[in-house]
C-alpha cells in the first residue's frame, strides 16, 4: 500500500479515523510502541511517529505492538491485493503455518514458482517486511489474541501459535514486552472457553452484509456436516487427523465474528482460524472494491443495493471442488442433495463430542482419497459427471497443491482444467470460492447472464459478458457476487 504523505497520516491519527483500521499503523518513537488509527491513548508528537501499512513493517521496524489497541485485533486487510497475486498467495501459504517449521524462504518461493530473491523483494514493496518477519509477527499476534481473550494454559498458546518450543515464546515475549507473556493476561478474559472451546473474535472492516452471507450458507448446508440456524452456523471440520467443529455467529456492534472452535489439539488453531477468514471473507477492503465496481453506472444500483456483500469461500478446496462438480447443470438444492449422500455414504462419522455439541453435526465430509476409491453408482446424475468427479478425486489426491493459490490465476485455471471433466466454468467457479481469487470470473454462468440480461435488456453471450467484466477487473468475483445476488437463484 502506497501511504498517504505524514500530513495526512497524523490527521488519520489525531482523529481516530476507523477508515484507516487495517491498513495504516503508527510507530511511535518516544514509546517504542505500535498502535492502530483507533487508539485510545493520547495522540504522539508529529516528529515522534513512523508510518506503516502493515503490523509486519512496523515489527520489522523494532516497534512493539500496543496493549491498549491491539493490533492483532485489526481487520485483516490487504488493499495491495490485485497489484500482486503472488504476496497474496504466500501470506496464504504463511497464515496455514508455512515457515514455522522447518521450511524456509527458498521453500516457499518454490511452492510459488518464484526465486527467494524476488519473494523478498516482492514483500518489501507491498508489506514492508520480509517473509520471516511476517510469519513472526503472525506468531506473536496471534499468541497475543489468544492470551487476551482465552484462558488457555500459555504451553497451549505457543503449540497453537506455531511457536517453536515455550522457551522461544517466553524469550520472544519479554524481548518484545519487557515482562512474561502471563503478565499481559487480564484476570478474566472477555469470552469463554475451556469446555466449551476456544472463543475468538475476528475483525472486519464494514460494512458486511451477515444476512446474505448466510443465506448463501443455509441454501448449501450439507445434511450432518453444516447447520445454520438461529444466526449461527455450524459445521465439523477435519483438519490433518484431527477432527473438531467450529462455531460462527456475528457481533455487529463489535465488526467482528464470534468463532468458537472445538479441536482435541491447539496446534491446528491457526488453520481454523484462516479457513474461517477465507469462508466469510474478513479481508476484504469492501469500501475499495465497492467504489472500484460502482464506477460502472450498470453495476452501481446492485452495489448500492446490498453494501457490505462479500464473496464467500469454500471451506476446503477439494469439498468446494466437488459441490461444484455435484452443481454442473442443477438446482442449488440439486447440488445441496447429492452433496448430503455423498458426506452420508463415503464421510465418517463425526467423533461422539463433536455431536455433543449439537445433534445436526454427524458426518465428515469425505476426502479425496475417500472419494478417489468410491462406488458412485448409487448418485443420481450422469455417468460422465461422475467421471469427473472420480478424476477429480484422484487429482487431489495425487497433489496436495492443486487447491493451493499457487501461480497466476491463468495458471491455476489452466491447472484445474488439465482435470479430465473440469471445463472453464467449473474452473473458474473453483478459483473464485476455493483458491480466493478476487478476479476469478465464470462468465458462461447462467445466472450470470440472467442477471446481465435484466440490467440491459438483451442477454449478452458469454463472451460479451466477459469483455464488459475487464471494467470489474481486478475484483470481478465480487462483481459476480452482486450479479448473482440480484438474480432469483443465487449461486
Amino acid at each position: 500500500m502506497e501511504l498517504p504523505d505524514r500530513e495526512a497520516c497524523y490527521r488519520v491519527f489525531r482523529s481516530r479515523d476507523a477508515r484507516f483500521d487495517g491498513l495504516i499503523y503508527v510507530g511511535v518513537t518516544s514509546t517504542g510502541v505500535y498502535c492502530r488509527p483507533i487508539c485510545p491513548a493520547r495522540s504522539p508528537k508529529f516528529e515522534n511517529c513512523r508510518y506503516f501499512g502493515s503490523a509486519a513493517a512496523a515489527h520489522e521496524a523494532g516497534f512493539r505492538p500496543c496493549l491498549r489497541c491491539r493490533p492483532e485485533t485489526a481487520p485483516d486487510l490487504a488493499s495491495w491485493r490485485g497489484t500482486s497475486n503472488t504476496v497474496s498467495r504466500a501470506l496464504a501459504l504463511i497464515n496455514e503455518g508455512m515457515l514455522d517449521g522447518e521450511e524456509d524462504v527458498e521453500a516457499l518461493a518454490a511452492r510459488l514458482g518464484i526465486g527467494g530473491r524476488q519473494l523478498r523483494r516482492l514483500f518489501m514493496q507491498h508489506l514492508g517486511a520480509s517473509p520471516v518477519s511476517v510469519a513472526q509477527t503472525r506468531r506473536v499476534l496471534f499468541a497475543k489474541h489468544l492470551i487476551h481473550e482465552t484462558r488457555m494454559p500459555m504451553a497451549d498458546v505457543a503449540l497453537a501459535s506455531g511457536f517453536g518450543s515455550v522457551r522461544r515464546f517466553n524469550e520472544i515475549f519479554k524481548t518484545l514486552f519487557h515482562r512474561p507473556p502471563n503478565a499481559l493476561r487480564h484476570r478474566k478474559s472477555s469470552l469463554p472457553d475451556g469446555d466449551a472451546g476456544v472463543t475468538l473474535r475476528l475483525r472486519y472492516r464494514p460494512p458486511y452484509d451477515w444476512d446474505s452471507m448466510l443465506r448463501y450458507l443455509r441454501a448449501r448446508a450439507i445434511e450432518g456436516v453444516e447447520v445454520v440456524e438461529d444466526g449461527r452456523y455450524l459445521r465439523t471440520v477435519s483438519v490433518g487427523k484431527v477432527a473438531g467443529s467450529v462455531e460462527v455467529s456475528h457481533l455487529p456492534e463489535r465488526h467482528s465474528l464470534l468463532v468458537t472452535m472445538r479441536l482435541p489439539d491447539v496446534r491446528y488453531l491457526p488453520a481454523i482460524v484462516s479457513r474461517v477468514r477465507r469462508v466469510f471473507d474478513l479481508g476484504a477492503d469492501i469500501e475499495t472494491i465497492s467504489e472500484h465496481l460502482s464506477s460502472d453506472p450498470r453495476l452501481a444500483p446492485l452495489v448500492r443495493q446490498r453494501p457490505g456483500l462479500r464473496a464467500p469461500g469454500g471451506w476446503d478446496g477439494f469439498e468446494l471442488a466437488v459441490r461444484a462438480v455435484l452443481g454442473q447443470q442443477v438446482t442449488v438444492a440439486a447440488a445441496r442433495r447429492l452433496a448430503g449422500e455423498l458426506a452420508l455414504r463415503h464421510g465418517r462419522s463425526a467423533p461422539k463430542e463433536v455431536s455433543a455439541t449439537h445433534p445436526g453435526l454427524r458426518l465428515l465430509f469425505p476426502d479425496a482419497k475417500s472419494i478417489a476409491a468410491a462406488d458412485l453408482s448409487h448418485l443420481g446424475m450422469p455417468g460422465a459427471r461422475k467421471e469427473t468427479l472420480r478424476a477429480l478425486a484422484q487429482a487431489a489426491s495425487g497433489d496436495a497443491n492443486l487447491f493451493h493459490p499457487l501461480g497466476t490465476v491463468e495458471e491455476a485455471i489452466q491447472r484445474l482444467r488439465s482435470v479430465p471433466g473440469v471445463g472453464e466454468w467449473t474452473a473458474q467457479y473453483i478459483a473464485l470460492r476455493a483458491l480466493r481469487e478476487a478476479d476469478a470470473f465464470p462468465a458462461s454462468d447462467v445466472g450470470l447472464l440472467r442477471a446481465a440480461e435484466a440490467i440491459d435488456g438483451t442477454r449478452p453471450t458469454p463472451k460479451d459478458l466477459l469483455l464488459r467484466s475487464e471494467a470489474w477487473r481486478p475484483w470481478r468475483a465480487y462483481a459476480a457476487q452482486h450479479l448473482w445476488a440480484a438474480d432469483t437463484r443465487v449461486k
